[in-house]
């Protein structure tokens, strides 16, 4: 195991590196001028004196490359430069972002848990059921319905009818209810299906007829059968984490949340492209970390699989 995750850790610096330098020459093959955008977007009068103090004060005299690797070293000391739009450096700005941002998705993860997984493991227990049914019923309406809509849904159900809960902004852990559950919802039916597909498929497995042949409690059998398939579900869990964070832009938005997916949003507006930059590359990092963690946490509890490495 320590073999695999030192190869894997190793295989990581040179994936960031490429991911870093598509991402910096991206941001550079775009048509506009990133000192005339810094103008408009301080309300500055553009003109070719303050063009060239601008390119001089956001050094972008040096060719592309010598640019690429003064940013690339600002990274290894945690720097990404400072935003167009505030001046401010990008580092402050995203961590305070991400508070909001890590919060939501935290939460968010445990309903996928708890309800998906929960939901997943009743149908397969009771397959052919009522409940079984049921819960199909709600997993496909929720998976047809766009996230907005369901979020729009819930703000008049719970904070207009009800008047339960906040309709935007945040002031408490109960203003996470409803964007959690919102975002939750589509994760929750994707689990729930594939927890159950897993269970079925693993109800048919040799070693569950061996355990029924030997006489085991049913309750036994099915705590073997929920350990197997959760084992993909697990998988997939880790790559769905960094999705949670990278995916709330429009949960954000329609609940007034200042996260880091609103954050890039008016990032894009505004043509800030140090954001923007630094935002791509720490979601390509948060991909590539939680695929190992799921990978190694996987290994770990099957042994079949670490004696493959």
């Amino acid at each position: 195991m320590r073999a695999y995750i030192f190869k894997r850790i190793l295989w990581m610096v040179p994936l960031l590196i490429g991911i870093s330098f598509i991402t910096f020459l991206l941001m550079n093959l775009s048509p506009s001028d990133p000192a005339e955008v810094a103008l408009r977007v301080n309300e500055i009068t553009v003109t070719p004196e303050a063009l060239v103090q601008m390119k001089e004060e956001l050094g972008l005299n040096a060719p592309w490359y010598e640019r690429y690797v003064l940013w690339l070293k600002g990274i290894l000391h945690g720097d990404f430069g400072l935003s167009y739009a505030t001046k401010t450096p990008v580092v402050q700005e995203i961590t305070q972002a991400l508070s909001i941002t890590l919060l939501l998705a935290l939460v968010t993860l445990v309903l996928i848990v708890c309800v998906g997984f929960g939901l997943g493991i009743v149908c397969a227990l009771y397959e052919g059921s009522w409940s079984d049914k049921l819960i199909r019923f709600f997993v496909f309406v929720s998976t047809a319905m766009p996230s907005f809509w369901q979020g729009l849904l819930l703000v008049w159900l719970f904070s207009l009818h009800l008047n339960l809960l906040p309709t935007s902004g945040f002031v408490g852990l109960e203003s996470m209810i409803l964007p959690s559950l919102t975002l939750s919802l589509s994760y929750i039916s994707t689990y729930a299906r594939m927890m159950r597909n897993t269970m079925i498929e693993t109800k048919e497995e040799l070693f569950v007829l061996y355990a029924k042949a030997r006489g085991l409690r049913e309750s036994v059998i099915n705590w073997h059968i929920i350990n197997n398939a959760l084992r993909p579900c697990i998988i997939a869990l880790g790559m769905s984490i960094p999705k949670l964070i990278a995916g709330t832009v429009v949960v954000e938005n329609i609940f007034g949340l200042s996260g880091i997916g609103r954050l890039c949003v008016h990032a894009i507006f505004s043509r800030d492209y140090p954001m923007i930059q630094a935002y791509v590359f720490l979601m390509a990092c948060l991909f590539i970390l939680f695929n190992l963690c799921a990978d190694v946490f996987v290994r770990s509890l099957d042994p079949r699989l670490r004696k493959s490495l």
